[in-house]
């Protein structure tokens, strides 16, 4: 199945030869040349192949590299064109190309997970999807235009889909206007929903006109009301309807207009919280069009797992550098994010594929994206130079869904798991008072440890 130059890869660390090998097939030169080809409006391939720039900038998300500058010093020769060249192609790349990158791979990868691990079902008879928005992060004032002002640069808004079924981030909306919101790309996700799906969304999506398009191409919405969006008019009493693990629960219809002056009534569950939020909400309203034959409670449960995209940005965040802020034009920075995006995919496929293989170890503790990206950042170098590419491309690029999925459960039983698991959760303890620490207030560290030694 492999050659024998991953023998000790696979022995010491099979975990970074999964990502490498999911990493050749998903950054494959023609899938990647045939997104661009199709999505491409402007920009062309002639001395320079996209799959060439995504490969560089792959390097840098994936901290292997610390800049784009770094790896093309590195990889001067691959690239074959000068830097200056390489920075023109990332600048001009169309938000429709980052778009196709991302939804391409991740039907790839989705295909290939359903070879290793089972589906996690949120509610039987329902395709769930997962939307939220992520302001990408100020970039430094390197362009002449941002020199001289003090405000953050902002390169864009990316409204992200996620399947929480396979844990991966399936589809993207890439705006590089960093003033855009949520309700300006409204238009273009409800474009994207499907019969019989099911979208949880927070507060930043619940305008009359998404709930409305949603219901009408024959798909269910779990969205928490926004009053200053949609106030609507609430309709016959409000009826307890139990409680869920954050509170009691009731229910109400509530009626609304949109702007072409159609009515809609939907269910409205109301969650009175046993713990305020991080705003002092004592109440949260979700709106809901699915059946009456699903509790509220369930209806309060589904909401609440939204908490999973917003994890997956956490994690992404934290673990991968996705929001490059050396890249200030707005289209470099949008691929960054892509590419991100794509990069914490091939760590969730390989989380699952580890929690199915180690079923009994991973019964009360997760897998840990974080062990996993710096177990890959700490071998990935070192890998490059031992095992040619050309290996890389024969163990894994043109195989099957079926025949990768098999190459990934193999690798999953070399894998020491206990290693990357995280730590078993422990009720968190208060934070102790702290005394005034205003301007002009210090302590020395030493001298606070003298006085714990001389109290002993």
């Amino acid at each position: 199945m492999f050659a024998g130059a991953f023998d000790r890869f696979i022995e010491q660390s099979a975990v970074s030869v999964m990502f490498r090998g999911l990493l050749e097939d998903a950054l494959s030169g023609e899938a990647v040349d045939r997104v661009f080809r199709e999505r491409a409006t402007r920009q062309y391939s002639r001395e320079l192949a996209f799959s060439t720039v995504v490969d560089v900038l792959a390097l840098v998300v994936l901290r292997i590299h610390k800049s784009v500058n770094a790896v093309y010093a590195a990889k001067a020769v691959q690239v074959g064109v000068s830097v200056n060249a390489l920075y023109d192609k990332l600048n001009g790349v169309e938000p429709a190309v980052c778009e196709g990158l991302v939804q391409t791979i991740a039907q790839r990868q989705a295909a290939v997970l359903r070879q290793c691990a089972a589906p996690t079902e949120l509610l039987a008879g329902y395709t769930v999807r997962i939307a939220d928005g992520n302001h990408l992060a100020g970039t430094q004032h390197r362009l002449k235009e941002l020199r001289s002002l003090g405000a953050a640069a902002l390169p864009g808004q990316a409204m992200v889909v996620y399947d929480p079924q396979w844990q991966l981030a399936i589809d993207l909306i890439a705006c590089p206007d960093g003033h855009a919101n949520e309700c300006t790309l409204l238009e273009a996700l409800a474009a994207k929903v499907r019969p019989g799906e099911l979208w949880i969304a927070d507060r930043g999506l619940c305008t009359s006109g998404f709930l409305a398009d949603v219901a009408g191409r024959e798909a269910c919405f779990c969205i928490r009301q926004h009053q200053g969006f949609l106030a609507g008019e609430l309709v016959g009493r409000r009826r307890a309807t139990g409680r869920t693990d954050s509170g009691r629960t009731f229910e109400q219809s509530l009626r609304f207009s949109t702007a072409d002056a159609r009515e809609h009534t939907v269910r409205r569950v109301t969650v009175q919280l046993d713990k305020p939020t991080r705003d002092g909400e004592r109440e949260i309203h979700v709106l809901s069009n699915l059946p009456a034959t699903i509790p509220a409670a369930t209806i309060a449960a589904l909401y609440a797992d939204r908490w999973q995209i917003e994890t997956a940005f956490g994690e992404a965040a934290t673990n991968l550098r996705g929001e490059i802020n050396t890249l200030g034009y707005p289209s470099a920075a949008l691929l960054g994010f892509s590419i991100g995006l794509i990069a914490y995919n091939l760590l969730s496929v390989i989380r699952r594929t580890l929690a199915e293989a180690h079923a009994d170890d991973c019964q009360d503790r997760k897998v840990s994206i974080y062990a996993l990206a710096d177990e890959v950042s700490g071998v990935y170098r070192g890998m490059a130079i031992a095992i040619d590419a050309s290996h890389w491309r024969r163990a894994f690029a043109g195989q099957t869904a079926k025949q990768l999925g098999g190459r990934l459960r193999h690798l999953a039983e070399h894998v020491p798991i206990r290693r990357f698991l995280t730590h078993r959760s422990s009720p968190k303890r208060p934070p102790p008072e702290r005394q005034s620490g205003g301007r002009g207030n210090h302590v020395s560290t030493q001298r606070l440890l003298q006085q714990r030694t001389s109290k002993k």
